[in-house]
């Protein structure tokens, strides 16, 4: 049961970032710019066809490929049931949601749109499938850091025990 709902949550979270796109395509492009908040943040149209934030523009094909095995293997690691649930779960479903919106402009558009431009800061224009990937990703790297500073630690534990 939890993997349909999980994998119906990855079909619903690409859904949106296509919708998102399709209305950034509509009513963004054709003005180019639209300011948020003043200063801080604006949706500005752009094309990537690279991969995070423009780079290995030149390797569309090999960014693709590479999509396809992590998404894959994620949706194989939940339907296997290798993932018990929790944060890295749902980390992992958002990495495969959002590199599915993604591959899906790769493939049907031969870019990917991005239209979130932060101004408070130097930095790329993105989407809301680099969010989930790029959140995800960080939490899960977290996560993962912090069960191997709990594994060393009951380690030290378990040493110092004399039967």
């Amino acid at each position: 049961m939890l993997q349909s709902v999980t994998l119906i949550s990855i079909i619903a979270l690409a859904g949106i970032d296509q919708l998102i796109k399709l209305l950034v395509i509509e009513y963004l492009k054709p003005i180019g710019s639209f300011p948020l908040i003043e200063g801080f943040i604006q949706l500005s149209y752009a094309e990537n066809t690279g991969a995070a934030f423009g780079s290995f523009s030149m390797y569309t094909d090999i960014l693709s490929a590479f999509t396809v095995i992590v998404i894959i293997a994620g949706i194989a690691a939940i339907i296997m049931k290798k993932i018990k649930f929790g944060p890295e779960y749902i980390c992992v479903a958002a990495i495969i949601a959002g590199g599915a919106g993604n591959l899906i402009d790769r493939i049907t558009r031969g870019f990917v749109v991005d239209y979130i431009e932060p101004l408070f800061i130097d930095f790329a224009v993105f989407n809301f499938a680099d969010m989930l990937i790029t959140c995800g990703a960080a939490v899960l790297i977290f996560c993962l850091v912090l069960d191997i500073f709990r594994d060393s630690g009951k380690g030290k534990k378990d040493e110092g025990i004399t039967v």
